[in-house]
């Protein structure tokens, strides 16, 4: 039990290390994923690393074909757009269902969740900091977090991580930058927050919506971001 463990904790800390290359873009899209080269780089067995990866196949940060092994997923416009059209769908039905069946706690966590997200910075180049898309991500799922049905909480998580990767990859037009700054981006959410508190299912997903489809907008660039 104690080998297996630790066995389990090896795979889990290198699944966050890929995980962390990949949505950083250390690791680029449709980069291969060789079980020699990232079992030295991380330090670890390839047993772990193969463990790490299928995990981030569930997730869709990571593709795996027959013969040709593992590779970072392709980002594409039509990907995107297939991938904002389910999330959409998806995220704002386990948001209907938080509202209707979360209890004072569950409000009590949004609360602290969105508190964080408000006071992390969100830096000054083009991408967010790290610890600003930790706390926006911690933000989004304790709204879902109210939701009953786990299946649909990590159906809904699992097609968030993904979003997560494009987001890491698009840049928004000249025209919408102006809805990316940090005090639009604040505005967007303190509305959310409001909405669910008020459970307001109508409003809250209106709001939910815009917030994924801006996204759907943004122009992908597949060279690195400073």
């Amino acid at each position: 039990m104690v080998r297996e463990a630790g066995r389990q904790t090896r795979s889990e800390a290198v699944h966050d290390r890929i995980r962390a290359d990949i949505l950083s873009g250390r690791l680029r899209p449709g980069q291969r994923l060789k079980f020699p080269e990232l079992s030295e780089r991380y330090g670890v067995s390839t047993g772990a690393v193969r463990e790490a990866l299928l995990r981030l196949v569930a997730k869709n940060l990571v593709s795996s074909e027959a013969h040709h092994g593992f590779q970072v997923t392709e980002v594409t416009a039509r990907g995107l757009a297939d991938l904002t059209d389910v999330r959409t769908e998806i995220e704002s039905l386990a948001l209907s269902r938080a509202i209707s069946e979360g209890d004072l706690a569950w409000h009590a966590q949004v609360l602290a969740a969105h508190h964080t997200f408000e006071q992390t910075p969100r830096g000054d180049g083009d991408q967010p900091t790290a610890d600003w898309l930790i706390a926006h991500a911690d933000f989004h799922t304790a709204l879902l977090a109210g939701c009953a049905n786990p299946r649909l909480r990590d159906l809904a998580s699992s097609l968030r991580e993904e979003a997560e990767l494009y987001r890491r990859w698009c840049r928004p037009t000249p025209e919408d930058a102006r809805h990316w700054t940090e005090q639009a981006v604040h505005k967007e959410h303190r509305d959310l927050l409001d909405a669910v508190m008020a459970r307001d299912s109508e409003r809250a997903d209106a709001i939910l919506r815009s917030l994924i489809g801006a996204t759907s907008g943004m122009t992908l660039d597949t060279e690195p971001h400073a």
